[in-house]
């Protein structure tokens, strides 16, 4: 699973997940994408599941590319714990993603398999998304 190897802060606020994305809105390295179209914070265990279900379907052909890393840590209290007594420990990481944000990215399979490989990922993932494709005659395709 996905998780950074350092990080300055072991616990990290929430905040809020508001606004539209403003990078990662077009398809840099491949050929088909799956871009978010709702906010929320994407698991590790999510996205893992999502690459799982991409890959699996391609059968190894093609490449595939994760365009979101779950950076920032949530915690948890153990069960049965009383109130107080300070925020829980580390337990996974998100991904904090907006709409807008491509997820993955697919290049080397065609169109069919790509639209259904990138539905069976969708299927793993808590939000709503939409498949994209390359323009033909794009520059740089």
């Amino acid at each position: 699973m996905l998780s950074p190897k350092k990080v300055k802060w072991r616990k990290m606020q929430k905040g809020r997940v508001r606004g539209a994305e403003s990078r990662g809105l077009e398809l840099a390295f491949g050929d088909y994408g799956l871009k978010a179209t709702e906010t929320a914070r994407v698991d590790a265990r999510a996205l893992e599941a999502a690459r799982i279900a991409l890959t699996r379907h391609i059968k190894r052909g093609g490449r595939v590319w994760i365009r979101v890393f779950p950076d920032k840590p949530f915690t948890k209290k153990p069960a049965e714990t009383r109130m107080g007594k300070g925020k829980g420990g580390p337990e996974g990481w998100t991904a904090v993603v907006r709409p807008g944000r491509i997820l993955f990215e697919m290049e080397g399979v065609d169109r069919p398999t790509a639209r259904e490989a990138m539905r069976l990922a969708a299927h793993k993932l808590p939000i709503k998304t939409i498949v994209v494709e390359r323009e033909e005659g794009a520059l740089g395709a």
